[in-house]
């Protein structure tokens, strides 16, 4: 499991003018089964989003597919985690330390 950090490295006007495009990405993620959950930080800076996939280089991939990086305006912060416990909603995605 990854949590995914953005930070945001332009204007809001210049980040606003992509949205659309990165939202559009967003629901892809979701669809394909990587995303968890995503929201905007507060106070409004980046964003972090929960996701799964089958290594760090999947992940990578799939940020560098994200038209905020593709438009230069955020970076991205990527924390690898083993999820040994979670919310029954998450069951399917408890990993067990080997």
């Amino acid at each position: 499991m990854f949590v995914l950090e953005l930070t945001y490295t332009a204007p809001l006007d210049s980040v606003d003018a992509v949205l659309p495009d990165h939202v559009a990405w967003l629901e892809e993620q979701y669809e394909k089964g990587f995303f968890l959950a995503s929201g905007r930080k507060n106070p409004r800076d980046g964003g972090v989003i929960l996701a799964v996939a089958e290594d760090r280089a999947r992940i990578e991939e799939i940020v560098a597919s994200d038209p905020f990086t593709v438009a230069g305006v955020c970076a991205y912060r990527i924390t690898e985690f083993i999820a040994t416990k979670t919310a029954p909603e998450l069951a399917r995605h408890r990993q067990i330390l080997g």
